[in-house]
């Protein structure tokens, strides 16, 4: 490569494309590099300080027994995991056909009329459901979104911490008999819930939307097997998490969240979402549809920052079912609720008091302080994580890999007199809980039952694709294509993918001193004094540096600087970040190729001084931030009392 630029060296293309005024004068302070085998062993005995625990803690994430034909097919396989992001259609059609499985599987289920092609995780999608809301609210007066008490916890950080730029009120409490007029414009409610119990929330539903309250709803895909779906009781909106559809705990991360909605609203639902076209001769094609949704075209007049999808993640959830089928998922499901059923049944015989309600696979067990220590005590001492939910409470969460043995060793938990065989029985979910809609109809959720059609059916579709496997990617971006071989080998390690977010810290030890060594070296190379590992994916990154710069102003009690300048040739997602963290964006002109007007940005700074929160720019950048004296225009925004967001584009530069 080096060579057809007309230089004899890496090193000499380097120097001849990096002007030697931006790059830092001293080597950075970071640990030799290893080769991978050292890498590898120095990864093992970071792993071997985790623990893993059989974890029955839920709420959200669940143990799952992946099927050894995805597992090798997708997550082992170059083929799927360095594809890059789906913006050539023609060039990732197998993709795109394994995304509008995922998307119709979550519409099935969930009983709505369309879905999009995964977010983030479950959290991030309920935010998202709820800006989506406030959005379509057309009564400008409705501020409040009131959130069940019953939802997720780590749902209802992220909703809070996603409404205060935007000026919506959070109001957390009980749903029911509440006076929906008083100023919201939606709701969010779990089903399931936290606690285990699957309530009827249909009159909840009912009432909201009567005041034109808007109406989410927080699933589980495997309880909606046996559960009515929520569109079946009138939600407008359908959120949640794909994760225990095969998908490893991996510490919390990184799984396929979903939003499913009614189609009228098609045009305001967040993310990537797959249709069905059809190409030059009249065939059947995929590509990423409605796309005047998005950023790159609606910039700070889009409504959510999210420009992806958790593709691998949302593949292999898709083929989870495909492989499956709707009897298969609906046989784990039955199993799961059936274990839970005998569990809590056996319990009360123990004298123990069990949260009453119709469940699916959680329980919430009361119990003395005392009692509840010696539970803890003796469940880690047998190797199970049980939830911590306060000194006088326990959650239990039974999941795919449970079965009666593992009944049998819970019980044990509560009284050393367990019995010694229980009465395995089922008991009907109440009729108006029961779901009476068929799911997964099309072919292909029939088609693929055996190992070797399945395989087939996945190398087909990896053959419709392009991946590192057939070509050079030449087009940029921080995707799955740049990770190495032995880079993905220790995610299938269960020293990593076998830990519940939740876990006790004690045994998460390597975990903890991955991110240590992480951020301290982040730190180094970035120049910053502190790193958050927290978002997950760039525009989740821009949007917290945003948060930050915000509440930096608000500490220092200059709530008037709202006001973030922004070059019109930035990446789309930089103006949506900003109006989601609460600024007004002042777009910077910028040539035809992209470099900045620097005499406008001052200009706009100037102009703006009393205004002015943050300038975001991107650097290093292919748009000629170069050529603009990046000292300079930092200390123009300084000046006039502003914070500079950098948006990494490439730490190796």
């Amino acid at each position: 490569m080096a060579k057809k630029c007309g230089r004899e060296t890496l090193e000499a293309l380097i120097d001849s494309a990096i002007p030697e005024a931006t790059r830092s004068a001293r080597p950075l302070d970071l640990p030799a590099p290893l080769d991978e085998t050292p890498a590898l062993e120095a990864l093992a005995q970071i792993a071997q300080q985790n623990q893993v625990l059989r974890s029955l803690i839920g709420q959200g994430y669940y143990d799952v027994c992946l099927p050894p034909v995805i597992r090798r097919n997708i997550v082992e396989n170059p083929g799927w995991y360095t594809q890059y992001t789906p913006y050539q259609a023609e060039i990732a059609q197998g993709r795109l056909e394994a995304l509008l499985n995922f998307q119709t599987m979550v519409a099935d289920l969930s009983g709505m009329e369309i879905a999009n092609a995964s977010l983030l995780d479950e959290a991030t999608a309920a935010a998202e459901a709820m800006g989506m809301a406030f959005t379509l609210c057309k009564k400008k007066d409705r501020t409040k979104f009131f959130v069940a008490e019953t939802v997720f916890p780590q749902t209802l950080a992220v909703v809070q911490t996603r409404a205060d730029p935007l000026g919506i009120e959070v109001v957390v409490g009980c749903p029911s008999d509440m006076d929906w007029s008083q100023g919201y414009f939606g709701v969010l409610l779990q089903y399931p819930d936290a606690h285990g119990v699957a309530g009827d929330l249909s009159s909840i539903v009912a009432a909201a939307q009567e005041n034109g309250v808007f109406s989410v709803v927080a699933t589980d895909l495997l309880a909606l097997t046996l559960l009515k779906a929520p569109g079946e009781f009138g939600a407008d909106m359908v959120v949640g998490s794909a994760q225990r559809f095969g998908v490893p705990l991996g510490f919390g991360g990184p799984h396929a969240g979903f939003l499913a909605t009614r189609d009228r609203f098609k045009r305001n639902l967040p993310g990537r979402l797959v249709g069905v076209s059809k190409d030059a001769d009249g065939r059947p094609a995929y590509r990423l549809t409605l796309q005047t949704r998005e950023q790159h075209i609606r910039r700070e007049k889009a409504t959510s920052n999210i420009c992806t999808a958790q593709v691998l993640l949302a593949v292999i959830a898709a083929m989870y079912a495909v492989y499956h089928g709707p009897e298969g998922l609906r046989a784990i499901a039955l199993r799961t609720r059936r274990l839970a059923l005998t569990l809590r049944s056996e319990l009360n015989k123990l004298g123990v008091d069990v949260l009453d309600g119709e469940l699916f696979d959680t329980l919430t067990v009361s119990l003395s302080p005392e009692a509840t220590v010696a539970v803890h005590e003796r469940s880690q001492a047998a190797g199970y994580n049980l939830r911590r939910i306060d000194d006088r409470h326990v959650g239990i969460s039974l999941d795919e890999r449970s079965d009666e043995a593992e009944v049998f060793r819970i019980l044990g938990f509560f009284s050393e007199n367990s019995p010694v065989s229980v009465d395995f029985h089922d008991q009907p979910i109440r009729e108006e809980l029961q779901r009476q809609s068929t799911y997964l109809t099309h072919p292909v959720f029939q088609s693929h039952r055996s190992e070797t059609e399945m395989l087939r059916y996945l190398k087909r579709l990896e053959n419709r694709d392009l991946s590192l496997t057939t070509s050079m990617i030449p087009l940029g971006s921080c995707t799955m294509k740049l990770n190495a071989a032995a880079e993905m080998l220790p995610i299938t390690w269960p020293e990593f993918n076998g830990i519940h977010p939740f876990a006790p810290t004690e045994q998460t030890q390597g975990y903890l001193d991955l991110f240590l060594d992480l951020e301290r070296w982040l730190s180094e190379i970035t120049g910053f004094a502190a790193v958050s590992l927290q978002p997950n994916a760039g525009a989740q990154g821009e949007y917290a540096g945003l948060l930050a710069i915000r509440q930096y102003h608000l500490d220092r009690e200059d709530s008037d600087r709202t006001v973030c300048l922004i070059p019109s040739s930035a990446h789309g997602t930089n103006p949506a970040s900003a109006v989601m963290a609460g600024f007004t964006v002042a777009p910077v002109r910028c040539d035809d190729e992209g470099n900045i007007d620097v005499e406008d940005l001052r200009a706009k700074a100037t102009e703006n001084a009393d205004r002015l929160g943050a300038l975001m720019v991107t650097y290093p950048s292919t748009h000629g931030v170069f050529e603009a004296t990046i000292q300079s225009i930092c200390q123009t925004i300084h000046d006039n009392g502003g914070l500079v967001y950098m948006d990494g584009a490439n730490l190796n530069a």
